[in-house]
């Protein structure tokens, strides 16, 4: 494997969600994870979030899988889990055993409400987790209720990212100390720390609790998206004077004074009707064709066939094609430790995978029980 994290040796234990997408960001800039799963978990060729992966089939509440296990964690670098607190402890695999076997370990641990709290022990999903954080309040049309900005603030920027980050902060801390640690990930921890700015321009009096009232909310008429003639959408993010003016200017409303005071909130629900008329006299594309890759701050909003197609994604090659697959590509970009791309070299089989860790023959029977995948 190529990449930044070439050589990195990653135990993921199989779960959902944040779990495997950050495990997906350390494999796609080359680390090699070894995901730890139940005997039988079908192979779903379907699922991105696995690619550049081994898999190891083990039954952990097996007699003598912990020792498997903990056999394996000696020789990596990082382990990531994403149980709820306590559940790895009753494998016989919590942090204490694991950093006893392997000082160096950095053990990260994912969750929604952390390791400790009043509602550790609760289960949950990512819309409970940024409800309690503030983030999901925020969300939505003023008057209507909060809108789920899918799971992407919870269990992706807020969960999977903040754990990666961790985990390359501790190994950094740990090739001066020369010790690992655990990493306490919780997504109530992340999506409110997403949120960062917006408790700052609240705090400043420049933001209110009122969905859809503020600058950032879709409150504001020069920060918003919009149907065109043929019910397809643009958006719209013209914040400074400048891109403001020439939105104004390609939009023939330079001269209309109601639109000159861009920062009367007050105006800002009248504004919103009026630009909205402004874009339902031409089709998508026509707006693209005059604003598109200018400084009025505009795109054209895109859906999941479209997006991969646009000339600016082909050019950077965000997505790529891997296995019959239309997937994001590997991010972010590299000058000389560059990454492969998805499909371009296989994961190898966890016998070849636990060989380049050291494991001797006697070892590898150990921990390839007959009739696990190994795949």
């Amino acid at each position: 494997m190529a990449g930044p994290l070439q050589g990195l040796k990653v135990i993921e234990m199989a779960g959902l969600g944040p779990g495997p997408f950050c495990a997906m960001l350390l494999a796609d800039m080359g680390a090699e994870v070894l995901r730890i799963e139940r005997p039988g978990t079908p192979k779903d060729p379907h699922d991105i979030l696995a690619r550049g992966r081994t898999h190891l089939a083990l039954d952990l509440r097996a007699a003598g899988a912990a020792d498997q296990v903990l056999g394996l964690i000696e020789r990596a670098d990082v382990l990531i889990e994403g149980f709820r607190p306590g559940v790895m402890e009753r494998l016989g695999l919590g942090p204490e055993p694991c950093l006893q076997r392997n000082p160096r370990l950095v053990y990260g641990r994912m969750t929604g409400w952390g390791q400790h709290g009043p509602l550790a022990q609760a289960a949950g999903h990512d819309i409970n987790y940024i409800a309690l954080s503030g983030a999901l309040h925020a969300i939505g049309r003023s008057g209507e209720g909060p809108v789920p900005p899918l799971n992407l603030v919870g269990d992706f920027g807020g969960g999977a990212m903040l754990l990666a980050f961790g985990v390359l902060s501790a190994l950094y801390e740990a090739q001066r100390s020369g010790q690992g640690q655990v990493i306490d990930a919780a997504m109530t921890d992340g999506a409110a720390l997403l949120s960062a700015m917006m408790y700052g321009f609240k705090a400043a009096g420049r933001w209110s609790n009122q969905r859809g009232e503020n600058l950032l909310d879709g409150g504001a008429h020069f920060y918003d998206t919009y149907a065109c003639a043929d019910g397809r959408y643009v958006a719209i993010g013209a914040i400074e004077p400048q891109f403001y003016a020439l939105l104004r200017e390609r939009c023939d409303i330079a001269d209309d004074p109601a639109f000159d005071a861009q920062m009367d909130s007050a105006a800002w629900p009248l504004l919103k009707l009026r630009l909205a008329d402004v874009f339902r006299t031409r089709t998508r594309d026509e707006w693209c064709a005059l604003l598109e890759g200018s400084d009025a701050c505009f795109a054209p909003v895109l859906d999941w066939d479209e997006a991969p197609q646009h000339p600016h994604n082909q050019a950077r090659a965000t997505f790529v094609t891997a296995h019959g697959l239309t997937q994001p590509a590997p991010a972010p970009r590299f000058s000389r430790s560059v990454p492969d791309q998805p499909g371009t070299r296989p994961a190898p089989a966890a016998a070849e995978l636990l060989r380049r860790w050291g494991l001797d023959a006697d070892a590898l029977s150990a921990v390839l029980p007959t009739g696990a995948s190994h795949d």
